[in-house]
C-alpha cells in the first residue's frame, strides 16, 4: 500500500484565492502559490529572500485550455521576480509559484541542479508550453546531493499537483512525456464518478482492442489520473454524425470529434499506416472519454470497454477492494 504523506496548507489571506503556503510534514522544502497581482507582498515574503526554484504560469492563447509556464532560480527570488514583472517577454504569466528550503539549505549549485532538472521534466511531460529559451545546463554535484535533490524533486511532484500545478506530474518523466489531452469538462454520461486521485495507484494496464478498427490501446492509471500510453494505436478517422442521432448524442460526437482534431494538430496522435498511433503518454479526465476519442465514437463506457490482462474490467478492477500492486 502506499504510504500516506501529511500535507500543510496555509491560507495567509483566510480564502482559497489568495496566497497559500504549503509543505509536507518532515520534508524541509516549502512552496508558496500566489497572484501575480499579489507579486509586491510575495516579494516582502521571507521565503522570497531566499535561494531557491520559481515557476511563473499563465494562459497558453495559442493553444485550447493551454499553459505557459516559465521555470527559473535565483540566489534571491524576490529581485528576479521584480525583473520579470518588468520584462515584457513575461506578460504571460498570472501565478507565481516559489519553491525554497525552510532551513534555507539550498545552495546556488542545489537550485542550479533543481532548475535543469526541472525543465527536462517539464518538457518530458509535455503539459506546458515552456517559454525558456534553452535548456538549463545541470551542474555537477556530490553523489549525496544528487540523492538530496532527487528526493526534493520527488516531493515537490508530489505536493504541487495538490496547489493545482500540474507541470511535472506523470508517467516515467525522463522516458516519456504525457499531454494534457482533458476535453471540456462535460457531464460524465456513464456515470464514472472519476476524478483525479481518486484511484489507487496500484493500477494494472488496460487494454482496448477492436480489429475492425486497429485499436489496440493500453492505458493506466498514473498518479491518479487515467493515462492511455504511447504506441496505443486508436481509430484513424471519426464517422460523420448521422441525422438520425438524438441532439445530445450529437453533441457528443462533436465534442469528441474536436478532441481528436487538437490531438491530430498537436502531434499527439499520427496517422499511422490503416490507423492512428499515440506518439506520447496521454491523459484523459475518465475512461469513458478515453475510450471514445481512441474508437471514433460518441460516447463509450470505458468502465466496461478496457479490460486488464486477467479479464476484469476497468470497473470491475475499480471497486475490487483486495487489489494488490501489480508484479514489476
Amino acid at each position: 500500500m502506499p504510504q500516506g504523506k501529511q500535507v500543510k496548507m496555509f491560507l495567509v489571506d483566510g480564502t482559497s484565492s489568495g496566497l497559500v503556503t504549503a509543505q509536507i510534514t518532515n520534508w524541509t522544502g516549502h512552496v508558496m502559490k500566489g497572484l501575480r497581482r499579489d507579486l509586491a507582498r510575495i516579494r516582502k515574503r521571507p521565503e522570497a529572500t531566499r535561494t531557491g526554484v520559481y515557476i511563473l504560469l499563465g494562459p497558453d492563447l495559442e493553444v485550447a485550455d493551454g499553459t505557459l509556464a516559465y521555470i527559473g532560480q535565483a540566489d534571491e527570488i524576490a529581485k528576479r521576480l521584480g525583473q520579470h514583472d518588468r520584462d515584457e517577454d513575461k506578460n504571460f504569466f498570472q501565478d507565481v509559484v516559489v519553491i525554497t528550503s525552510k532551513d534555507e539549505n539550498l545552495t546556488s549549485a542545489h537550485v542550479r541542479y533543481l532548475e535543469a532538472r526541472l525543465i527536462a521534466i517539464a518538457k518530458a511531460q509535455s503539459r506546458a508550453r515552456l517559454t525558456n529559451g534553452n535548456d538549463a545546463t545541470q551542474v555537477s554535484l556530490p553523489e549525496g546531493d544528487v540523492s538530496d535533490m532527487e528526493y526534493f524533486i520527488e516531493q515537490l511532484r508530489m505536493l504541487l499537483p495538490v496547489l493545482g500545478v500540474n507541470l511535472f506530474r506523470g508517467r516515467a518523466a525522463e522516458n516519456a512525456a504525457a499531454a494534457k489531452c482533458q476535453a471540456v469538462p462535460t457531464k460524465n454520461e456513464h456515470g464514472d464518478g472519476w476524478q483525479s486521485g481518486s484511484v489507487r495507484e496500484d493500477s494494472p494496464v488496460f487494454h482496448l482492442r477492436l480489429k475492425k478498427w486497429h485499436v489496440d490501446a493500453s492505458a493506466q492509471v498514473v498518479d491518479g489520473e487515467f493515462t492511455v500510453l504511447q504506441g496505443s494505436s486508436a481509430r484513424k478517422d471519426m464517422p460523420d454524425a448521422s441525422d438520425a442521432m438524438a441532439m445530445s448524442t450529437s453533441n457528443q460526437h462533436r465534442l469528441r470529434r474536436a478532441h481528436r482534431r487538437r490531438l491530430f494538430d498537436d502531434g499527439t496522435l499520427q496517422v499511422d499506416g490503416d490507423a492512428a498511433r499515440f506518439t506520447r503518454d496521454c491523459v484523459f479526465s475518465s475512461p469513458s472519454i478515453a475510450a471514445a476519442v481512441v474508437v471514433g465514437r460518441a460516447s463509450s463506457n470505458g468502465r466496461i470497454e478496457w479490460k486488464d490482462d486477467k479479464g476484469r474490467t476497468y470497473g470491475e478492477w475499480e471497486s475490487d477492494d483486495t487489489n494488490e500492486s501489480p508484479e514489476t
